[in-house]
């Protein structure tokens, strides 16, 4: 039997075999390039709004950002506006919609996860079938549904509202989260006299943390940057939220993009925090919850 040796010339002709994951130097250019693009094209804008709002008013739509760097627009929105006080209920919203958003989410996705019950799969459709409204339809009937029970231009009818968005979606998520943490858990805490409220508390939320960091950012963002509700519950410069004080700033004549912009500045600073405070949660909560429907 007669076999060929390979000649270095062929071996040199001989097309490379790429490993799995590699890519050709103009394949990783162009990706490079579109995560680049990518890039820009998301921090533009925001870094728009910052700057234009260390501009005079007379240069708020021109491109010369470093022309004339002023905090002018700060002092003016914090000392001639109501600003700090529709700071003060955007906060006490938000922190009650979290609080409650997060307690009322973990029990109710613990005891669809863990428990049998009467209207159980009834209670599943209803949480997932609210979410498919939009909020230009339940304007009208959570707002007489609210000013038949007083609540209107109240911090706690907005609460309310903020809870019929949040509540559904992360109960669903919370309910497959704890579909992950194995039943022989609780099991074990009913072996040591634990009631099912203790086991909750005591064993299974310390597990949920990032289940419950992305509840809480969730319910969160949901009250301080929501528009509609805000803008149809609340009247008088004293009772509005950040989200209807940012309108005022609006008129037909034009707007005040000076105090807009610093305002809206200032409305990322708190919604940023938060995010850095959760971010180590987000990622593992929201793969987790979503392992398991």
């Amino acid at each position: 039997m007669t076999t060929t040796a390979s000649t270095p010339a062929a071996r040199h002709s001989a097309p490379k075999v790429r490993l799995r994951g590699e890519r050709s130097p103009l394949a990783s250019t162009a990706l490079h390039l579109t995560l680049i693009v990518a890039s820009v094209i998301a921090v533009f804008p925001v870094l728009w709004v910052l700057l234009t709002s260390l501009k005079p008013a007379e240069f708020a739509t021109t491109t010369d950002f470093f022309k004339e760097t002023t905090f002018e627009n700060y002092t003016n929105l914090l000392q001639n506006t109501k600003f700090l006080t529709w700071f003060g209920n955007s906060v006490v919203v938000a922190g009650l919609t979290t609080l409650l958003g997060v307690i009322v989410s973990a029990s109710t996705g613990y005891a669809v996860s863990r428990f049998r019950f009467p209207g159980k799969r009834g209670l599943m459709w209803t949480l997932l079938i609210t979410q498919m409204f939009p909020v230009a339809v339940l304007i009208v009937p959570i707002y007489n549904i609210m000013a038949g029970m007083g609540l209107l231009n109240k911090p706690a009818g907005l609460v309310i509202t903020y809870l019929t968005i949040s509540v559904p979606f992360c109960a669903w998520m919370m309910k497959g989260f704890f579909d992950t943490i194995p039943r022989e858990i609780d099991e074990s805490g009913q072996v040591d006299g634990l009631t099912p409220f203790g086991t909750f508390w005591r064993l299974i939320l310390p597990l949920a943390k990032p289940g419950l960091a992305v509840t809480a950012f969730y319910s969160f963002i949901t009250a301080w940057g929501e528009v509609a509700y805000a803008s149809a519950f609340m009247v008088g410069e004293d009772n509005l939220t950040l989200a209807g004080g940012l309108q005022l700033f609006v008129n037909q004549y034009g707007a005040q993009w000076g105090p807009m912009t610093a305002a809206s500045v200032l409305i990322a600073i708190p919604a940023a925090l938060v995010f850095l405070f959760a971010q180590k949660h987000l990622v593992t909560g929201m793969s987790a919850g979503a392992v398991k429907g």
